[in-house]
């Protein structure tokens, strides 16, 4: 029996439903893929409330891991039995279910060095750290990050693979336990945000001079102290709206705060290519697998309990990655 989360309107992680479904044999191009393991992320609440407009009634989640376990007519990059990972959009929307057909097109083979569920826990926020750390900005060893949300699973990875580069990371968080979490994975400064004024923090750790880059995935509320905390003609990266999305600007306050640049990314289109793909999946399993960056996986969740884990994660209860586990 196949099991699947729907949602037939948008709204809160109420809408969600486990139903069970039915899931045929693959057609041409197509895949069918028991899953082992899901992706939790935040990407994910905007879909089930409607930022992200999808067609209803839809499946919810776009990564996971699994084994295909059929293949139909004309695909030839991957086979039965082999291990598979995946993240996308609108292609691979659906991710929350134990079995389902999928294009061929997104999969990526596993290497046995890395498990089923870290594989869930780091497809996307993995490759999401990849063009962050490697596409977005030339950096060179000395550089500065401030990041946002640094205890979370994007920047868990992010804050390591730029100490690997020899950059010097602020990272900001809510509480002190978060803090601690940042630290152990590479943050050199913390920032809590409950008590501290990001910018001032910034601009005494840095000499007044401010930082290289920040990367921003709150939005709204982070969104001024992120461009005080810039250098001069330093680069905004806005890769999530977790507070709300940032309200419409000037773009003379750009020059007014020292000729700054923003950016609103997204990891499609540094993933489009299948050669610059392979690239940076072949970097980032590379990291993960031989140690050099570890994936902290802290909150596990039934497929059934999709309500409660989409609560924990507009709360901010969550730290590191969260995964269904089928």
């Amino acid at each position: 029996m196949v099991k699947a989360v729907r949602f037939y309107e948008t709204g809160g992680p109420e809408v969600l439903r486990y139903e069970e479904v039915e899931v045929g044999e693959p057609g041409p191009g197509e895949v069918r893929i028991r899953h082992v393991a899901v992706g939790l992320n935040y990407a994910d609440t905007y879909v089930r409330s409607g930022i992200y407009q999808v067609p209803l009634p839809s499946g919810m989640g776009v990564e996971a891991s699994g084994v295909v376990v059929a293949v139909g007519a004309g695909v030839t990059n991957v086979a039965q039995g082999d291990r598979v990972t995946y993240t996308g959009f609108m292609n691979t929307l659906g991710a929350y279910s134990s079995e389902r057909l999928i294009s061929a097109a997104p999969l990526i083979k596993l290497p046995e060095t890395i498990a089923f569920e870290t594989a869930a826990a780091m497809t996307m926020r993995g490759l999401t750290s990849a063009y962050l750390m490697r596409r977005i900005y030339p950096f060179q060893a000395g550089d500065s990050i401030l990041l946002h949300a640094a205890a979370g699973g994007v920047g868990l990875i992010v804050s390591q693979w730029a100490k690997l580069l020899g950059l010097t990371v602020i990272g900001t968080v809510s509480t002190e336990a978060k803090a601690e979490i940042a630290r152990a994975h590479g943050c050199d400064h913390v920032i809590n945000y409950s008590h501290e004024d990001i910018a001032q923090r910034v601009r005494e750790l840095t000499g007044g001079r401010g930082v290289d880059v920040v990367i921003d995935s709150v939005g709204k509320d982070t969104f001024m102290a992120s461009l005080d905390s810039l250098k001069r003609r330093g680069l905004l990266v806005c890769v999530g709206t977790a507070s709300g999305s940032i309200p419409p600007f000037d773009p003379q306050l750009l020059a007014w705060k020292g000729s700054l640049f923003v950016t609103r990314p997204a990891l499609a289109d540094y993933i489009a290519d299948p050669a610059e793909r392979a690239e940076l999946v072949g970097e980032l399993f590379d990291h993960v697998g031989s140690g050099r960056i570890k994936i902290e996986i802290n909150q596990h969740y039934a497929l059934e309990d999709a309500v409660q884990a989409h609560r924990d994660l507009e709360a901010r209860k969550t730290i590191g990655s969260s995964i269904f586990v089928i």
